[in-house]
């Protein structure tokens, strides 16, 4: 007679969803902020509330997983969206709030967008059956549904205003396509791929298509028919209905530049590398010109900085009637090619006939242009191999226009960003730079990163000379942001502002009279936490790298008096190229604590000691890459935050774990194979095999086969037999972040069970890479209180 006793292995397949203590319970249900957005034109601004965490059965429904994308075959849309849940309307200065009538019943709503007079909004609303069209009368708050015709949204791009301000554009379900095609039950034959010694090196993907059944649902959800309509409902079809993928009017409301998706589909990349055209069309739908015929991007040379060859980037130029401008690489996108110039911009004028015009010549690759007037506009680059950013002005309405250089950076270094420059809504509809009343000046929003902290700030930027001016910066102890400039005479812009004690509100701030007053009066969302104590710490790695993070303490607790506490380290590992810009301080001492829904900081409510965001830097300077001394600089990073807390009294060295999420938990998982810092760890939604990711990962560009000993070193699944400290696996089953595969955590698992380890996998059914519904959300709090109860508090 044979006994088998298994008292460790256990698989639980009866476990049931647990409760975290109802301190946890109050935060994690705790309503969300509600969100703003401002209608300047309109001299109103639109309240948006947010709903409750998703229930399970929300994720549980049907889902597609076609092409790299989530669709929702009832909707005809992406599975899991974030929606409003109500709608209120305001005057520019907090007075004569209304709430919207009319909405429907259950509003799930989305895609919010102003006309461009900002008299009326458009927003849609899913239902069980579909997407709707809805329109809100801003002057009567009054909304209601324009079109009977469903959206669709499989491949996101809803709707767009035309510039007549009564007639909408949107991408919509053919009439009468019928039922999707049954999959078939029984394989005609194998699913076949081949490489003929072309080089097609891609990153590992999610949802790609498997075989023909796939490509049939993906055919029969994917392809739309453009729609037009106006306010009183008239709606009719324009052009012919295809795998529609973005399509915008141009700013004249004439022409509408579209996207299309081709065949053959391919099985290693999503669905915006498949062969794909993009033509230009009236406003009857008739074809005026074909611009570009695009094959499958599906071998693009190494790099982060390399891009695919011909047409790129296509958009109108927002200043002007009817322009078309897009971006070609000179040096066939590759960033191993030696060459002085690499990206050309090149335009086209309706009605679109003969050769297009060279613009600019770029010396790194293109990032975008912010249109402004007819002589101006602004030019971004990038380079990412080095961290290289630069802005340049330029005459978009001349052949081969002089660069006029305005700023050059590292984009590692937050402490000299110069801020982002400003927009507003032209007559159009469309986004163009915002300058003062004589045209001479703009004005820039930045975060004010400083040794102090970020330390928010408006500067005016005067185009002639290039000289900037303060005109407003945040001020302790409080932590303001601006939000928008409503008014460029008297400079009054829109704020919003919070301090220590003081919870998060809209304010209007008059720079020229110095004068500011509360807007909106949102209600504390977490007073469960308004007790808990919070210092921004600083110290030293070994090597004299400085490093931060913010310390949230239980109430009352005394350093120095108090027994140490159990204590959290939570942190992201970045790359960096520069140790300066490694050691730069990120964050604020003067923010409100306001958490997300599966933020660690709740510990803090329990007893322990939070050390979250602590910097974790891994630097590569000149031509060593941050990889090739990750693992030793990873422990540096978790030795000096350990010397810091335990100097402070704050912690015990031996009751301390560390958490982290995605490429944190990859951290957690080598620093607790690297190390004996920890008492326990926690990792949520991770990858531990490098080799199953070998084109690249996170800031990794080389190859498996180019750099093995980096791999290999930085895989905890291949060390796992090092692993002495307890460890808690969590994953989302239906992850779908690349490189994170499901597979990763249960693998490691496997690995680690096998060689002995301590080491619980909990896997959170129907939830992706971040975890959305209550239950799972609850559930993931009572597991890693128990780890920590058992294994740090009680070491």
């Amino acid at each position: 007679m044979f006994f088998y006793l298994n008292s460790t292995l256990t698989a639980q397949q009866d476990f049931k969803y647990q409760l975290p203590p109802q301190t946890i319970i109050d935060l994690v249900d705790a309503p969300a902020t509600p969100s703003l957005s401002i209608g300047v034109k309109a001299g109103k601004i639109l309240v948006m509330n947010s709903p409750e965490l998703p229930a399970l059965a929300d994720l549980a429904s049907e889902e597609l997983r076609l092409a790299g994308i989530r669709i929702d075959p009832a909707t005809n849309g992406p599975s899991r969206s974030s929606y409003s849940s109500g709608l209120k309307l305001m005057n520019l200065d907090g007075k004569n709030e209304q709430e919207v009538k009319g909405l429907p019943e259950n509003p799930r709503l989305r895609n919010i967008n102003w006309s461009p007079d900002e008299k009326h909004i458009a927003f849609t609303h899913t239902s069980e059956n579909g997407i709707s069209l809805w329109v809100l009368d801003v002057a009567s708050a009054q909304a209601r549904q324009i079109s009977k015709t469903y959206l669709n949204e499989a491949l996101w791009g809803a709707f767009s205003w035309l510039s007549d301000n009564k007639t909408i554009l949107f991408k919509g379900v053919p009439e009468n396509r019928g039922q999707a095609t049954a999959p078939l039950k029984i394989a005609t034959g194998p699913v076949v791929q081949e490489s003929l010694g072309r080089k097609a090196a891609v990153r590992t993907f999610q949802d790609l298509l498997k075989d023909s059944n796939d490509e049939d649902l993906f055919d029969y959800y994917a392809t739309s028919q453009l729609y037009l309509v106006n306010l009183e409902g008239i709606t009719k079809p324009l052009g012919e209905a295809g795998v529609i993928g973005g399509f915008s009017p141009s700013p004249d409301g004439n022409y509408i530049l579209v996207n299309k998706y081709q065949k053959p589909y391919s099985y290693s990349v999503p669905y915006n590398r498949f062969p794909q055209t993009y033509e230009i069309i009236d406003i009857n739908g008739a074809q005026i010109r074909l611009l570009a015929s695009l094959p499958v991007a599906d071998n693009l040379p190494q790099g982060f900085d390399a891009v695919q060859t011909g047409f790129r980037n296509p958009s109108w130029r927002a200043d002007a009637p009817a322009i078309i401008f897009w971006v070609e690489a000179l040096d066939n996108g590759d960033p191993a090619a030696k060459a002085s110039f690499r990206e050309q911009v090149y335009f086209l004028k309706a009605p679109f006939a003969g050769e297009a015009i060279a613009s600019v010549k770029l010396g790194m690759r293109y990032g975008g242009i912010s249109w402004g007037k007819d002589d101006f506009a602004i030019v971004n680059e990038y380079w990412r191999k080095d961290r290289r950013q630069r802005s340049s002005s330029f005459n978009p309405g001349i052949e081969q226009p002089e660069l006029k250089l305005m700023a050059e950076r590292s984009s590692e270094d937050r402490y000299n960003d110069p801020g982002r420059f400003q927009t507003v809504s032209n007559e159009q509809g469309f986004n163009v730079l915002l300058f003062d009343q004589k045209g001479t000046k703009m004005f820039l929003f930045g975060q004010g990163a400083s040794p102090e902290g970020n330390r928010p700030f408006v500067d005016s930027y005067e185009i002639k000379s290039g000289k900037t001016t303060r005109l407003w910066r945040s001020e302790a102890p409080c932590y303001e942001t601006p939000v928008k400039i409503t008014d460029t005479e008297n400079m009054i812009l829109i704020t919003r502002r919070e301090s220590v004690e003081v919870h998060p509100n809209f304010y209007t701030r008059n720079l020229k009279r110095k004068r500011i007053s509360q807007l909106t009066f949102f209600p504390d969302p977490m007073p469960g936490l308004k007790n808990i104590t919070k210092e921004m710490i600083r110290y030293e790695r070994a090597d004299g790298l400085p490093l931060s993070g913010t310390l949230y303490l239980p109430e009352g607790f005394k350093a120095g008096t108090d027994k140490p506490l159990p204590t959290l380290l939570w942190a992201y590992p970045n790359e960096y190229k520069s140790a300066d810009a490694a050691g730069q301080i990120s964050g604020s001492p003067f923010t409100y604590t306001r958490v997300g829904a599966t933020s660690p900081i709740m510990l803090a409510t329990l007893g322990y000691a939070v050390l979250n965001d602590a910097s974790f830097p891994i630097v590569g300077e000149g031509d060593e890459e941050p990889n090739d001394s990750f693992v030793p600089q990873l422990v540096a990073n978790a030795e000096a935050a350990i010397d810091k807390l335990v100097e402070m009294g704050v912690a015990d060295a031996k009751k301390i774990a560390v958490s982290g999420h995605s490429y944190g938990a990859f951290m957690t998982a080598n620093l607790l194979t690297h190390s004996n810092l920890f008492a326990a760890g926690i990792a949520r939604s991770g990858a531990y095999n490098r080799s199953l990711t070998p084109f690249g990962f996170q800031g990794e560009e080389r190859n498996y086969w180019q750099a093995p000993e980096v791999y290999n070193t930085m895989s905890p699944f291949m060390l796992a037999d090092k692993m002495k400290t307890p460890l808690l696996l969590m994953h989302g089953i239906d992850d779908n972040n690349s490189g994170t595969f499901p597979v990763q955590t249960e693998r490691y698992f496997d690995a680690l069970r096998g060689l002995g380890a301590t080491v619980r996998m909990v896997m959170l059914p129907h939830e992706s890479h971040g975890y959305r519904a209550r239950e799972s959300v609850l559930h993931m709090h009572w597991e890693w209180i128990q780890w920590l109860d058992k294994y740090v508090k009680g070491n």
